[in-house]
């Protein structure tokens, strides 16, 4: 069977895409092959690392990469954007017309405040943005729509 693959795209790459790429390996990683990537990629933010091991997600390896190194490159059955910049400056070129989704998620790496305010903004992202991978694996599977 061969999987589908998902493109996550966020501004920098440094939080949204990073988490959603993780969640989706995890709970589907037989089903799809999950990427991730920035239209201006930073590095990931260290409240990323910390909030994701709270879940049991070690980002290990996990680095941000511009969306530039897929261009022409890639082939993704899902371009999904998680971040409204990125839904407006989205690529239109992506080789094998994939499905586009976006999904609207702040940026946790401009919470302002105390750490412990940031981490509740970080984890209320993550939460959020697990739950919509849990939503989107219920899709149906391309090709086995009766």
């Amino acid at each position: 069977m061969s999987r589908d693959s998902v493109l996550f795209l966020c501004t920098g790459s440094s939080a949204r895409s990073q988490m959603a790429e993780a969640f989706l390996r995890e709970l589907a990683g037989d089903r799809y092959e999950a990427y991730s990537a920035g239209l201006d990629p930073r590095p990931i933010h260290p409240l990323t690392y910390r909030v994701m091991r709270e879940v049991g997600f070690h980002l290990g390896g996990h680095t941000s990469k511009s969306v530039r190194n897929f261009l022409g490159r890639c082939h993704f059955g899902y371009v999904i954007t998680v971040c409204d910049q990125a839904e407006k400056n989205c690529p239109t070129t992506f080789p094998g017309h994939p499905v586009r989704l976006h999904w609207s998620f702040p940026d946790p790496s401009g919470a302002a405040g105390s750490e412990a305010g940031r981490l509740a903004v970080f984890r209320d992202v993550r939460d959020a943005i697990r739950a919509q991978v849990v939503r989107f694996l219920e899709i149906p599977v391309r090709g086995s729509e009766v």
